[in-house]
């Protein structure tokens, strides 16, 4: 069944968010812990070893109440179970939208076209866990019969940030071959992974559904080209891989038919890395530990489409977020984890995000009067605290953030994990606080400051606080936790997509770009003269000089 059209600032529970947000908005947050001394018990949620502290945000639980009476209204239920049995909920592009389906149990049963899709999705996998054990042990050599040591993964968007973000995660979990990652087309960038490789112990995973992309062809076959000057065409088939749809186009290629992983169109790109796509992922960390990472997302799945809109995690986050959205007109939502191994998370999630929700025109085909998708970014935490915590701290913005945190240090360093678990508890702590002028005063007068001093010191030292904030506490960075955090975020979309009445499976907004980058490279090549502005002229006249 095909998603319905509402508009959402049509409804009752609309309007009623509106009174609402009069009545609360002029509240602190730190005064409505004084009001309802439970409030943290009211404004939790705890899941296996999870726990979401929403309790630092300017709601209160009828905010909450209100928001959950608005999905009602608009029959997210419904939507939620027509995404995961496979309905055409991508109608632009007449899809169904399953990444969900890729962490399904063997005896589950999704059709699509006539076809239940589990068992193909089962066979495929067995088929790419085999072949990573065969490199991982050593039996898949290279044409001077060595073992491989590096992988370099070949591909742009949904076919990198994904796989490079979770090898990157999951590091601690990492084997012995090292995992490169070439996406943009730039030459330069290229030429410095190919410093650190050898032609005798190197395997390059291609990652195009159509093989026609731009940036990746462009990139395999100078990878392809740098290969051929130490080997021979038949050598290729120990050395390339693919994951594609377009068969003919990988054998042309070269490629052992053999080697080459499916993509289906049901998959989004960068929703896809629970698939073939995840290829690269499954040679770091193993068969095993991905299959981990498809159990912790599959969790998340259950706990998604079964639980309760008051203890849905998903669920909640997305209205939150929606509330700062479209009632506080925040623009921005920043992305803090304090992990190292979690520096990509940000990136990540600026692509699911912004490619997904950034729409501006609603289902039924009309523009949108209303704010949908949110600016995405962030940095590790406590790098980002000496970056740009001071606008966060003393700007001008509404910028909602999530925290991200881990209770356990995965090499034990206790003293490191304390100092930063205990900079993760205070941000949250002094965004919501701040300090008043009262506080500033005694903290100066305590430095024996003279008075005068004191007076001129005090606009510039006081923190307004009640800046909202969301605390993610998860036990442990393993490859189960990160697929429920992944799962997570993915669900939080297709929620907000869902109650802005947009689809968020498609993304028709990056294909002019690519059409206008064909056409300006033959006026390079080829010295064609095609019409543009004078701006566009001028810059293709300076570069060609």
């Amino acid at each position: 069944m095909p998603l319905k059209k509402t508009n959402p600032i049509l409804s009752k529970s609309w309007e009623d968010l509106k009174i609402h947000f009069e009545k609360i908005s002029s509240e602190k947050i730190y005064g409505l812990f004084n009001k309802n001394p439970d409030r943290f018990k009211d404004l939790k949620i705890e899941w296996g070893n999870f726990l979401i502290d929403f309790s630092k945000n300017k709601i209160t639980t009828k905010t909450i109440d209100l928001l959950i009476n608005l999905s009602n209204e608009l029959g997210l239920k419904e939507a939620i179970n027509n995404h995961f049995k496979g309905s055409k909920i991508n109608e632009t592009e007449n899809r169904s939208v399953l990444h969900t389906a890729l962490r399904s149990e063997k005896s589950e049963e999704i059709i699509v076209d006539g076809e239940n899709i589990i068992p193909e999705i089962h066979e495929n996998k067995e088929k790419l866990y085999s072949f990573c054990e065969n490199v991982i042990n050593g039996n898949h050599k290279g044409f001077t019969g060595k073992e491989i040591k590096d992988i370099v993964n070949i591909g742009i968007g949904g076919s990198d940030l994904g796989p490079s973000m979770v090898t990157a995660a999951l590091a601690y979990y990492s084997n012995h071959l090292k995992v490169h990652f070439a996406s943009n087309i730039d030459g330069d960038h290229i030429n410095e992974i190919l410093k650190k490789l050898n032609p005798e112990t190197t395997l390059f995973i291609i990652v195009s559904k159509t093989f026609t992309t731009q940036e990746t062809i462009t990139n395999a076959n100078t990878f392809k080209k740098w290969f051929l000057s130490y080997s021979s065409k038949k050598e290729i088939p120990k050395h390339f891989v693919a994951v594609s749809s377009n068969i003919n186009a990988v054998i042309d290629f070269g490629i052992d038919p053999k080697n080459i992983f499916p993509m289906k169109d049901w998959v989004g790109g960068r929703f896809s890395l629970w698939s073939s796509v995840g290829l690269s992922i499954a040679l770091s960390i193993g068969p095993s530990n991905f299959e981990k990472l498809l159990n912790g997302a599959k969790d998340m799945d259950k706990h998604f489409k079964n639980s309760d809109f008051k203890k849905n995690i998903p669920v909640t986050l997305a209205l939150i977020s929606i509330w700062y959205n479209n009632f506080y007109n925040a623009e921005t939502e920043a992305i803090i984890p304090y992990t190292e191994y979690l520096n990509k998370f940000p990136s990540y999630l600026q692509q699911a995000v912004m490619e997904s929700n950034g729409k501006s025109i609603d289902r039924s085909g009309k523009s949108i009067s209303y704010q949908t998708g949110g600016i995405i970014w962030g940095a590790s935490g406590t790098n980002s605290q000496h970056a740009f915590f001071q606008l966060l701290h003393q700007g001008t913005k509404l910028i909602p953030i999530d925290f991200i945190g881990f209770k356990n240090s995965l090499h034990k360093n206790t003293e490191h994990h304390e100092k930063l678990m205990s900079n993760f508890i205070a941000q949250t702590e002094a965004l919501m606080k701040g300090k008043n002028k009262l506080e500033v005063k005694e903290e100066l007068n305590s430095k024996k400051m003279p008075l005068d001093q004191i007076e001129k010191l005090i606009p510039f030292k006081v923190f307004n606080g009640d800046r909202p904030s969301t605390s993610i506490l998860i036990d442990s960075l393993t490859p189960h936790s990160l697929g429920s955090l992944i799962s997570m975020y993915e669900h939080k979309i297709f929620v907000q997509g869902y109650i802005w009445n947009i689809f968020s499976y498609d993304q028709w907004g990056v294909e002019l770009g690519k059409d206008l980058a064909k056409n300006i490279l033959d006026e390079i090549k080829k010295n064609k003269k095609n019409k543009h502005d004078p701006s566009t002229e001028n810059l293709i006249k300076f570069f060609k000089k």
